[in-house]
């Protein structure tokens, strides 16, 4: 039996988000709402939705020395996720492992050869208008520092996993080194493209799922693809380019599963079946397809087949936008069970 049902390799950010009633023009300034400050980032979003949930859960991921880290290792804490893999200060040597389980390196330069030199914590700039609807801006941060050497120092963490969940608010090589990682050690690798980018053709081989919604399904498919409306298109042609299954989420639509085994009708052993999502009253949809995420790789690291999975994440990213904020939004176990099946959420 594995350790953690899953461990989330990817980014932690403070959210800064500010409310308005229309985005401004180029040259334009608005007014919008009181500043609000929560913990945020596609990795840490995953991994607290996931341990909030009840999945035993871990976080590989870097923050700077500063009250955001802080902030994001309280978050992690409080959701009920393990804090094994949280690294906090400058990239160099692994370092040791505080009181409060937090991994802090040996101040001993970094990679680049500057002594001591740190990143501040990951900050996504976060407009929110009337309709619940975001723009997001990230600054990178301490995400950019975490490394294909955090990963080899953290092989005892993928061996203790049976999912590996990635996104791309990381260093593309460092995505590649934890997926190649979750591969060795025979765990489900499940992969969000976001911010969307190409990924090496062996490690698109290992999605299982390849899970992204229709922004970042038609930039990877803008070469040599002519798309329609369907998803169903987008789905066929995302699995032509090598992962073992896809997902598309459709916002209040639901989402769409793709693969080996799934649905009523297969061709060639290959179907897909959309999901309908619960009836709900969007308030912010920060951090929806995080939550939605962050449940499917629990639901498959437990075992449920990937159709099961998806009928239940779509019910966790329903009821995460009826709520402001992001990790603040997302549902304990109880909130999913005790709201309607298939009915509403929240």
């Amino acid at each position: 039996m594995h350790e953690y049902d899953l461990l989330v390799v990817g980014s932690a950010n403070a959210d800064l988000v500010i409310g308005l009633d229309r985005r401004p023009g180029p040259g334009e300034t608005v007014l919008g709402s009181d500043l609000e400050i929560h913990p945020g980032g596609k990795g840490a979003n995953q991994a607290a939705a996931a341990a909030r949930l009840g999945a035993r859960t871990t976080l590989l991921a870097r923050v700077g020395d500063d009250a955001y880290g802080r902030m994001l290792a309280e978050a992690q804490r409080d959701a009920g996720a393990a804090l094994a893999g949280l690294l906090v200060g400058p990239t160099d040597t692994p370092g040791t492992v505080g009181k409060d389980g937090i991994r802090t390196p040996k101040n001993t330069g970094d990679a680049d050869g500057v002594e001591g030199k740190d990143a501040p914590t990951g900050v996504a700039l976060i407009t929110v208008d009337a309709a619940g609807d975001n723009s997001i801006v990230v600054s990178p941060g301490a995400n950019a520092r975490l490394t294909p050497d955090d990963v080899a120092a953290a092989e005892a963490l993928f061996e203790a996993a049976a999912v590996v969940s990635l996104q791309l608010e990381i260093p593309l090589e460092t995505v590649a080194a934890a997926a190649r990682a979750a591969a060795r050690h025979g765990a489900r690798v499940v992969l969000n493209p976001s911010p969307p980018a190409r990924l090496p053709e062996d490690v698109l081989a290992l999605c299982d799922p390849l899970v992204l919604n229709e922004h970042e399904a038609r930039l990877l498919l803008s070469d040599g693809h002519t798309l329609g409306d369907a998803p169903e298109e987008w789905a066929t042609a995302l699995l032509a380019l090598g992962p073992r299954s896809v997902v598309v989420t459709l916002g209040a639509e639901g989402a769409l599963a793709a693969g080996p085994g799934i649905g009523p009708e297969q061709t060639d052993g290959v179907g897909m079946v959309r999901i309908a999502s619960p009836r709900v009253t969007a308030v912010d949809t920060t951090g929806a397809g995080d939550a939605f995420t962050g449940a499917l790789g629990w639901r498959l690291g437990r075992g449920d087949g990937l159709e099961d999975a998806v009928r239940y994440a779509v019910r966790v990213g329903a009821f995460a936008v009826t709520r402001p904020g992001a990790q603040e939004s997302y549902p304990r176990a109880a909130d999913i069970d005790n709201s309607t099946a298939e009915g509403t959420a929240g």
